[in-house]
């Protein structure tokens, strides 16, 4: 599961993902600088993994990750072309989740590739560019479905059917993500290929004094997120990309104070592009480590032991499970088993984001 960062060229999305990633992706003050999509795999802060080590000693402690792609900047006439924009609009069908950065600072010495900064403009420059891209991708396949349907393919009317309720909404002007789709038009859906229908998260790219409280920039896309559904948060790229260059976590708390915020915006957007991707977390606690696995909302126990190795899924017997409130409250594993709180879950079981799991499995 990959988040892509998108956005017009010049808005900070290599400054964020360098910050990010710490991957050194070249970031440079001209259009087109990122032309091949940068890859950097994101560690997702969880305080339940602090909790966790509290009552059960282990050798090191591994969080969850989430994969992030820096794809370059799009422009207005991106789905006729330009600017490279055919071969940027494949790389944006290939993740599962959308970044949107937006820049919402003034800087002279930053040029803009539209002349001004606009953040509803710019946003609505990025969603045209994807609207149309996938209504030229509907227009495609909407023909070879209608001869499949004529030849009494089933499964092809029912993709028709779907497509041709997107296709309204594209020609509306609108996402595909707007439509009101059941739980099987869905999964539909996600294997369309359509960039619209993908979940988005607005990232405010935000000068330093704004990055707190956010500026009249920001108000603007958080009002648009809110009529969208959709979610935004504030981040000065900058700044974190400073203060991901201190070794010292002291020094970087004290930077974070002095903004007036507790967390980097750093560990607010991996937690963000998480949840944005329809991720949970289960944690598994021994003596040799406690880590922390990413499975998709609504999965089975067999799936999630699948995570960890193929053969856990394969070969599952059962799961024993508990959770955290549990364990501070009996202190041990050993205490929860006297107190018949780690209870044994079998095949239909659907995992719940933060249950402590052992597997039990033979192949």
């Amino acid at each position: 599961m990959k988040a892509g960062i998108v956005g017009l060229p010049n808005v900070g999305k290599s400054t964020l993902f360098n910050a990010l990633t710490a991957a050194g992706a070249e970031s440079a003050n001209y259009p087109f600088c990122t032309i091949e999509p940068n890859i950097g795999i994101v560690k997702v802060p969880d305080p339940r993994l602090k909790r966790i080590q509290t009552h059960i000693t282990t050798d090191q402690v591994i969080p969850a990750s989430v994969e992030i792609v820096d794809i370059a900047g799009l422009v207005r006439g991106a789905s006729q072309g330009e600017g490279l924009g055919n071969q940027f609009l494949g790389h944006i069908r290939n993740v599962d989740a959308i970044l949107h950065v937006v820049r919402c600072f003034e800087e002279e010495n930053v040029i803009h590739v539209e002349g001004r900064v606009d953040p509803i403009d710019d946003i609505q420059v990025i969603d045209t560019e994807l609207v149309l891209a996938d209504l030229e991708s509907v227009e495609r396949q909407i023909p070879k479905l209608e001869k499949k349907v004529r030849g009494g393919d089933k499964e092809a009317a029912e993709q028709l059917k779907l497509l041709q309720v997107a296709n309204e909404l594209l020609q509306e002007g609108r996402p595909v993500r707007a439509g009101d789709w059941n739980d099987d038009q869905v999964k539909s859906l996600r294997m369309s290929g359509l960039i619209t229908y993908k979940p988005v998260l607005y990232v405010c790219n935000i000068d330093e004094e704004g990055a707190a409280e956010g500026n009249h920039f920001s108000a603007k896309v958080a009002e648009l997120a809110a009529s969208e559904n959709s979610q935004c948060i504030l981040i000065s790229a900058q700044f974190e990309a400073e203060v991901s260059e201190l070794e010292e976590e002291e020094e970087r708390k004290e930077m974070l104070s002095a903004l007036g915020v507790e967390e980097t915006g750093l560990d607010r957007l991996a937690q963000s592009a998480y949840a944005l991707l329809g991720l949970q977390t289960y944690f598994t606690a021994g003596e040799k480590e406690i880590r922390a696995w990413t499975f998709p909302k609504g999965a089975t126990a067999p799936q999630a032991a699948g995570v960890i190795h193929t053969d856990f899924e394969r070969g599952f017997i059962r799961a024993q499970i508990y959770s955290l409130d549990d364990l501070e409250t009996h202190k041990s594993e050993t205490a929860l088993r006297g107190a018949g709180k780690i209870r044994a879950e079998g095949k239909e079981y659907v995992m719940r984001d933060g249950d402590i799991c052992h597997f039990l499995f033979n192949v």
